[in-house]
């Protein structure tokens, strides 16, 4: 069969020297502990638009994740500000009692 592609065609020599500018990061990764974590999801059916999951779809192959998972995300965040929001406004409405 041909021979075997080499893919690292330099040997790599490594050195004692110093190293250039070294930017240290802040930890900013999720524990493995929050990583095995799964939120409980419930499935469900929803008519949707043509237009709209042709679009989720697009944008999922270009972000390399699945469409489902992007729209499950957007009902996530909507929920979670829009309850916000509810709670917000019900905390001015109701601030004269404080």
């Amino acid at each position: 069969m041909g021979q075997r592609k080499r893919f690292m065609k330099e040997k790599i020599k490594y050195t004692n020297g110093p190293i250039n500018k070294v930017e240290v990061l802040p930890d900013f990764l999720p524990s493995p502990g929050e990583l095995a974590l799964r939120e409980e999801t419930v499935k469900i059916t929803i008519p949707l638009s043509k237009a709209s999951v042709e679009f989720f779809k697009k944008e999922a192959k270009q972000h390399h994740t699945h469409y489902q998972k992007m729209i499950g995300n957007l009902v996530d965040v909507y929920a979670f500000n829009r309850e916000k929001f509810i709670h917000n406004e019900s905390v001015k409405h109701f601030s004269f009692f404080i």
